[in-house]
């Protein structure tokens, strides 16, 4: 099943075994899009990483370069200025925001609907239009850098962003009333693809696709970054575990993130959007490890350092090569038509499996 894309790139192959129409065993083969990310951050400087980490994830890529910029501030042992903390929230929430709009309107299309997907991107373009104001991007940002982002917000920015949520949230309904009462969106969501916890505790399911079985972990909670300390918000869960309860757990995320960009807006300080450093600036030697919460899940970033201005080795840790370990297990016995629906509800993202 699969590769299928226009250009065949950034896809999953799954090698079936059937018996009529019922999955008797799954493979799954990545592979197709591989591009020696970790091996070039190797041969750039700290600084030069950042451009490469967009393409780790390009759905969300301001969490791909906070992750790796987290890292390195983690082992220089630097403190970004309270204002790029707030910027820093501020452009993850609304990548958030992007991704689960991108999600909806993608999954719709896998098991058949058309119209949600046009609700979805009219309103995502929206979110793009802030992006692209901020740093003149709207899909590779290379924007959060070390010790800051890369330009300051102005209160022109701010202002569009809760016009933008005032006009978005009271529409984020229509999103759930196009498939909620959806007798054909139910039957195809409902009881299909459940994951036990355990099966998700023994493969490292995260975000959403873990909250959906009833499990409360946010890293942004748990772990807190940033300011996220000082902000209110809480964590969407649901116990069934099916695609449906998937679904369900991204929609209320959507209302989470408007809460704390509305937050951000209230409690944003002056003051300096970075630190002054060097394009060349040295890392001490030594190693860490960092982890985030992106709308795929728990991200992870490995940094060590040998005291140069090169990373001696860069791994990241990307929710979706964990989650897609899950399909051969979950795939055991489902008809054909579902595993559509199934792999679509863990919002698998290639490029952020193919390092």
């Amino acid at each position: 099943m699969g590769p299928q894309h226009p250009s065949t790139h950034g896809v999953l192959r799954m090698v079936l075994k059937m018996d009529g129409e019922r999955v008797v065993d799954c493979d799954p083969v990545v592979g197709y899009l591989h591009r020696s990310i970790e091996k070039m951050a190797e041969n750039r400087t700290f600084t030069q990483v950042i451009p490469v980490t967009d393409r780790l994830d390009y759905c969300t890529s301001m969490t791909s370069n906070y992750v790796y910029v987290l890292a390195v501030e983690k082992l220089a042992d630097l403190t970004p200025p309270p204002r790029a903390e707030y910027i820093r929230v501020i452009m993850t929430e609304l990548n958030r925001i992007a991704s689960h709009l991108l999600w909806y309107g993608t999954f719709c299309l896998e098991i058949g609907a058309t119209t949600p997907f046009l609700y979805s991107f009219r309103d995502r373009e929206k979110v793009l239009d802030l992006f692209e104001s901020a740093c003149g991007a709207r899909l590779l940002y290379n924007y959060i850098r070390i010790g800051g982002v890369s330009q300051d917000i102005n209160q022109k920015f701010l202002d569009r962003m809760i016009e933008f949520l005032d006009y978005w949230e009271p529409i984020i309904p229509e999103y759930e009333q196009l498939l909620d009462e959806n007798p054909i969106f139910y039957n195809r969501t409902v009881g299909v693809g459940t994951v036990p916890l355990a099966m998700c505790r023994n493969y490292g399911v995260s975000g959403p696709n873990v909250r959906a079985a009833g499990v409360a972990e946010d890293v942004r909670r748990d772990d807190p970054f940033a300011v996220y300390k000082e902000l209110e918000f809480d964590i969407p869960v649901e116990k069934e575990s099916d695609v449906f309860a998937r679904y369900r757990v991204r929609m209320r995320e959507l209302r989470e993130s408007a809460r704390i960009l509305r937050q951000c807006y209230e409690k944003i300080p002056t003051g300096a959007f970075g630190l002054p450093l060097n394009y060349r600036f040295k890392v001490p030697p030594g190693e860490t490890y960092v982890h985030i919460e992106s709308p795929r899940g728990d991200i992870g970033c490995y940094l060590a350092s040998s005291g140069g201005d090169m990373p001696w080795r860069c791994k990241f840790r990307t929710p979706s090569f964990v989650h897609i370990q899950l399909f051969k297990k979950l795939l055991e016995g489902v008809l054909i038509p579902d595993i559509m629906a199934i792999c679509a509800s863990f919002d698998i993202v290639l490029p952020e499996t193919d390092r």
